[in-house]
């Protein structure tokens, strides 16, 4: 992306596209048309989502982000992509646990198709899920950044 992307009003007579990611710690989506975002979602997971498999926690970023946009989605075929490729059949797979139930059942008015998108071509969705990773970094290079400014002027004071 070489300009900074601007937020389009939504045209329900094209395909919506939800991109969905889930880091370690927080799930990332964005919802588009003809590549152009008109909303992004971003939330942190409790730590038992966190310690959940990969394929749990991509699963939850799908769920999260349908449930999210539904006012949009509803009644309308769209697309959704992730970087997680088993769940390309996810509505076909056999269901292990009674929260992965509860979750496909919560898609099942929708209508879509899933694809594979490889997380290094999902960048978005996968920016949104990583903006809660590293905090404890984040805040000392912000300490270390608002404090050189006021070291460097009481040097040249001298």
């Amino acid at each position: 992306m070489t300009t900074t992307p601007v937020l389009v009003l939504p045209d329900f007579s094209k395909t919506f596209v939800v991109e969905t990611d889930a880091s370690s710690v927080a799930i990332g989506a964005v919802l588009s048309q003809d590549g152009h975002p008109i909303a992004f979602f971003s939330k942190k997971m409790c730590n038992r989502m966190q310690n959940s498999s990969v394929y749990v926690r991509e699963m939850f970023a799908i769920t999260e982000a349908v449930k999210k946009w539904r006012q949009y989605l509803i009644g309308r075929h769209f697309h959704i992509f992730t970087d997680q490729k088993s769940l390309k059949s996810l509505l076909v797979q056999t269901i292990q646990t009674t929260e992965q139930q509860k979750w496909t059942s919560k898609l099942q008015g929708f209508s879509f198709d899933i694809f594979y998108k490889p997380g290094k071509t999902n960048l978005v969705a996968d920016a949104l899920s990583r903006k809660y990773t590293n905090l404890d970094q984040q805040a000392l290079l912000l300490s270390v950044s608002s404090t050189i400014p006021a070291i460097i002027a009481s040097l040249q004071q001298y």
